[in-house]
């Protein structure tokens, strides 16, 4: 089984990258934001305190929890349109920096990865939750790029007020994802570092199914 790891900031394309790459190499593509997206919305739908920890643990234990490609079911709902809301963004970011949750969701995702090829993104993958991952990379942009992609998304002209304010946003997202003491953003040592900022997405692609490819002729040929 080949595992890749793909971290890197918000808005650098790790999501895009990583199912495109997945359905490149017919892997199993496995998004973790959405995971820690999923418990958030069914502590909001419990009415559990997004801040207790023993009241996240015993949440976690009722839950029957699975991402595919394109669906989040949740104890057997399909839920992938209402985990973008921002109520569940918020909440998700307040649940991530507890260890009870970023502990259940690593031996989920450990062990969805044991049992076949997978395209892996996150904040920590590389490094932490699958730190023997045959490929590793780490995705990033620069700050104004990544801004304008998320202007892009949300359909406003790059010169908007609120683009102004999403560079600033994504800012400050970066510092707190680097330096929360749960799961940060971390760069693992002997990732591959892309900066897609001037590369257009096929090419990126293209280098990424490249990389894992040499990779497993090399795991063959041990």
């Amino acid at each position: 089984m080949t595992a890749v790891a793909i971290d890197g900031p918000a808005g650098a394309g790790k999501s895009s990258v990583a199912r495109a790459t997945a359905r490149a190499l017919g892997y199993r593509y496995l998004d973790t934001g959405a995971m820690y997206r999923a418990i958030a919305l069914a502590a909001i739908e419990a009415g559990a305190d997004v801040g207790e920890e023993a009241a996240l643990a015993r949440l976690i234990d009722a839950l029957d929890l699975d991402v595919t490609e394109d669906h989040v079911l949740l104890n057997g709902r399909d839920v992938v349109g209402r985990i973008r809301d921002a109520d569940v963004t918020d909440a998700a970011a307040r649940i991530a920096q507890h260890q009870v949750v970023r502990d259940a969701l690593v031996e989920l995702q450990r062990r969805l990865a044991s049992g076949e090829d997978v395209v892996m993104e996150g904040r920590d993958i590389g490094s932490e939750v699958l730190p023997d991952a045959e490929v590793k990379i780490y995705l990033t942009a620069s700050l104004p790029e990544r801004a304008r992609r998320r202007c892009r998304q949300l359909g406003l002209p790059e010169g908007d007020d609120t683009c102004r304010t999403l560079q600033e946003d994504i800012a400050r997202r970066d510092e707190r994802d680097r330096n929360r003491e749960v799961s940060p953003l971390l760069q693992a040592p002997d990732a591959i570092v892309i900066d897609t900022t001037q590369i257009d997405f096929p090419d990126v692609i293209q280098r990424v199914v490249e990389l894992v490819r040499s990779a497993t002729l090399r795991t063959t040929d041990r």
